[in-house]
Parts: C-alpha cells; structure tokens; sequence
C-alpha cells in the first residue's frame, strides 16, 4: 500500500525535486494525464528488462508485463529516508522501490541491455541531457524503446513560466508556476536529438490543455480544453509524450545467388590422351 502520508503515488523515503509541485492541483492534472498515457503506451512493449529513470511520484512501469521492471533515482535527487534503496524492483502491490541510485550521464549499466526505458521528466532535471540520452541509446536493445515525457515550452504554462522568470530576474519574488528545473526542452527538438543517435520516433502526444490556473475549481471549469485540444489546437499542450525505437542498421549476409548454385555440379572429365580412331584419323590427313 502507498504511504498514508505521501498525498501521491510515491516512493517511501525518496524525494524528489518535482515532488512539492505534483501535490498541487496542476500537479495531480498534470499527473492524471501522464498516468494514462505511460499505462497504454508501456502495455504493449514486451522484452525482459524495463527501467524507469526517475521521478519515482510517477509509476511508469506499473502497466507493464515484462518480468524485470526497476526504477533508477539520479544521484543528485534527495533522499529523506537513511535506509538505503531496496533493490527488489517495482512491486506487485504497486509501490515503486529505488534499485539503482546514479548519474543517468553515466550509466553503470551494460550495453544493449534493456528493451525498455522511460524518462518521466528525467531530461529537465539531469545534469548533462544531451549526454543522459545517449546514455540511453547504449543501454537499449536493438529495436528497444524508450518513452520520454516532458514540459512543452510552446504552450500556456510554458509561457506563464517563462514571464514569471523574468520578472524574477528583475527582482519580483514572483513564484514560478511550475517547478524550478532546468531548461525546458521542445518537442521538435528534443525529435532532433533522437534523430541524431538514430532512433527512430514511433509516435507523439500533447496534454493538458487547460489554463495554467492554480484552483482546483477553475480547473474542472476547463475541463471541456482537453476534449477539444487534440483537435483544434494539439502542439499547445502543457505536456508531451515521445515514443521512439532503436533502430541499428548493418549487413546481412543472404547466401549466394541462385544462379551458383546452378552451376555447381559434377565436373567433365578431362581427356588425357586421344583414343585409336583419333589417332589413325591424324595419321591419315595430310
């Protein structure tokens, strides 16, 4: 069962940098959402090895049915809890333990050794995204998937963060609407980068469209944007959903053409010298 005192799906003892912002009502919205898609996404991925690379608040795995499944906390997340982190996996009961505590740019992981990672968030919060992500170009298996969310800067609440911060930089003790991470990356971009390890992007999704208000009320109020969003204006979600594959390209060796195969066979005998008719027929000709 989940902690009676955590407010969220959540990890005992682990605590993250998005952890005070998710128990906001734009939190739980935000949270709701991700859920649902990461639930229908990550259910019809099969292999043997998934992991989730942080933000333990969001169960990312909990749909899915491959028989190891873990859960990877960055090295410079905070921990509240002096017990070190388990290491028997997401549970059955739906309780998400830490088994790996690292720096995702450094992987202690082999290559080719997972078919399926998911970074809730994770590129906003690491250290080093660029090299993050192509440290999960190396753990994943040929044709593995890696499922990516994140905050899109295009949309009402990216830019309500981004004049919040510039007021901030002007001296207002304004408080950031969503919570203070690093920079925020777009999702043609972030398309960009994947392209460039040679993955390729199976599919996309925007979310989250209402306002970027702080009632509970005015979000319910607004409830009628997220039915409407996907068709009238789908890039301005507050948040996105990637899908990509890895794709690794090479030869195969297809055998030798029909045509050898023809022409291998018994080979002629070879005539060492002429028989007698041959030989009184040169005799013969002049």
């Amino acid at each position: 069962m989940l902690p009676p005192d955590s407010g969220l799906p959540g990890v005992q003892g682990v605590e993250h940098a998005f952890d005070p912002w998710l128990k906001t009502p734009p939190g739980q919205y935000l949270l709701a959402w991700e859920q649902a898609q990461l639930d229908r996404v990550v259910s019809n991925i099969f292999g043997f090895h998934a992991m989730q690379f942080g933000l333990p608040a969001l169960n990312a795995l909990q749909a899915n049915r491959m028989p190891h499944r873990w859960l990877a906390q960055d090295e410079s997340a905070a921990v509240t809890s002096s017990d070190k982190p388990d290491a028997t996996g997401l549970q059955a009961a739906g309780v998400a333990a830490v088994d790996l505590r690292c720096h995702f740019d450094a992987l202690p992981l082999a290559s080719r050794s997972l078919d399926l990672a998911v970074l809730p968030h994770t590129l906003e919060t690491v250290r080093d995204p660029h090299e993050t992500l192509r440290e999960i170009e190396r753990v994943l298996m040929p044709e593995g998937r890696v499922v990516i969310t994140g905050f899109n800067r295009t949309s009402l609440w990216g830019m309500k963060q981004r004049s919040r911060r510039w007021r901030r930089r002007l001296g207002s003790d304004t408080p950031l609407y969503l919570p203070d991470a690093g920079e925020f990356i777009g999702y043609r971009r972030l398309r960009d980068w994947l392209k460039l390890l040679g993955m390729d992007v199976e599919g996309g999704r925007f979310g989250c469209y209402a306002p970027a208000v702080q009632s509970q009320v005015w979000l319910d109020r607004m409830a009628w944007m997220d039915k409407t969003g996907d068709r009238w204006w789908p890039v301005f979600g507050a948040t996105y959903l990637i899908v990509a594959v890895k794709r690794v390209r090479g030869m195969r060796v297809l055998g030798l053409p029909k045509k050898s195969y023809a022409a291998q066979g018994r080979a002629p005998a070879v005539a060492t010298r002429l028989n007698a008719t041959d030989d009184a027929f040169q005799q013969k000709t002049p």
